[in-house]
């Protein structure tokens, strides 16, 4: 058993995205477990160098985690023929030009979503990718979230019998950053920047229906700025004109209807941040980031509509929880362990850039749907 190094070139890491879940909690963690089993018994060892416009920032997070490489010259990091793969987490508009340097320079790309805010771009990019011959990925990290593996593990049982429905709900209160400091960076609520909810959510629920229910054939949507204007982290107020709600039905293969509302203005009072309910013919389910429960039509109870008489029915009392029968590991490691595998080994990889480009459309049509206040079809892109 020997030991494999691989050189890998990250951008945009001192940002929350970047740092928390692709370096901390992904690449210096596989590192700290010895790197990644291959399958002729190797280890893959990653040996990051951090790359970023601000020198100060990037060396204080490669000191903060004992990574000796750092700089601020990504024209020399791409020229290093030493290290093969680039990861993006920088900003949306930035990030498209950033993966086809990287592709020009015979690196392996991989990085965040969306892979832009235009999808002519997005296509581009990914035809592009395709026909270089190299590897390449966006993230998809919701499908490696234990609650929805476990509803994953119900479709492939038959628990569910025929799909009928399935309804999301995702978000929280962000604060607006005058009494109590926002959750979320300011550009997230600037058009300007590339922000809003709608390019952000819909290139995750793209992925998340397509994968788990039926391929999206068609977008209703309704966006809103619910609230006008917020105070950055200078406590500037500005105009925050980008969409911070979207209400979104979609109509699926096979007759799945999904309806999913997406917002940074509503107070939780559900099981998680994000819950999905999966309504079938033979049973139904609601998964959140971890759990999941579910309830068989041979166990549903049958309640009487009475507005009369206060409710006496307990109807969380009537789930079962799915139990933990597999160990939890982080989504977003154990997609880059995917990842790293397929530039290795080859391994099996289905969510290459073409992926994130079906993102980029959903979320293009759902804008137009709000503003045109019509159905849209979604059409198959060619790659």
């Amino acid at each position: 058993m020997g030991e494999q190094r691989l050189g890998l070139i990250m951008h945009g890491v001192t940002g929350r995205m970047g740092y928390n879940q692709h370096l901390v909690r992904s690449i210096v963690a596989i590192r700290d477990q010895g790197g990644i089993m291959l399958a002729n018994g190797d280890r893959l060892v990653p040996d990051p160098i951090l790359v970023g416009r601000n020198a100060d920032r990037v060396r204080a997070v490669a000191e903060r985690h004992g990574i000796a490489r750092w700089s601020d010259d990504l024209d020399a990091a791409l020229a290093n023929p030493d290290d093969t793969v680039f990861f993006d987490a920088g900003t949306t508009q930035m990030r498209a030009g950033l993966l086809e340097r990287a592709l020009g320079a015979g690196k392996h790309v991989y990085c965040e979503k969306p892979t832009s805010d235009d999808l002519d771009v997005a296509v581009k990019l990914a035809r592009t990718a395709c026909a270089s011959g190299l590897k390449h990925g966006v993230v998809q990290d919701k499908l490696f979230l234990p609650g929805l593996m476990k509803l994953a593990m119900l479709r492939d049982s038959g628990f569910f019998g025929k799909i009928l429905s399935v309804r999301g709900e995702f978000g929280y209160w962000v604060f607006e950053g005058d009494w109590q400091q926002a959750q979320r960076p300011s550009w997230n609520y600037r058009v300007a920047d590339g922000g809003g909810i709608i390019l952000d959510m819909l290139c995750h629920w793209r992925y998340v229906l397509d994968n788990l229910f039926g391929e999206v054939r068609a977008v209703s949507c309704l966006g809103a700025t619910h609230i006008p204007e917020r105070v950055d982290e200078g406590g500037n107020r500005y105009a925050a004109d980008a969409d911070d709600a979207a209400y979104a039905t979609f109509e699926l293969e096979g007759g799945v209807i999904a309806h999913i509302n997406s917002s940074w203005t509503v107070r939780v009072r559900r099981d998680d941040l994000v819950t999905f309910q999966v309504d079938g013919t033979h049973g139904s389910a609601v998964a959140g980031l971890h759990k999941c429960f579910t309830q068989h039509r041979v166990n549903t109870p049958k309640p009487v509509w009475n507005p009369d008489q206060p409710q006496t029915m307990n109807f969380f009392d009537d789930w079962e929880e799915v139990p933990d029968n597999w160990p939890a590991d982080n989504g977003f490691k154990v997609q880059w362990e995917m990842f790293l595998r397929h530039v290795a080994e080859d391994a099996p990889w289905p969510y290459g850039l073409e992926a994130g480009a079906k993102g980029v459309q959903l979320a293009a049509l759902g804008l137009q749907s709000w503003k045109e206040r019509r159905w849209l079809d979604v059409p198959a892109l060619e790659f």
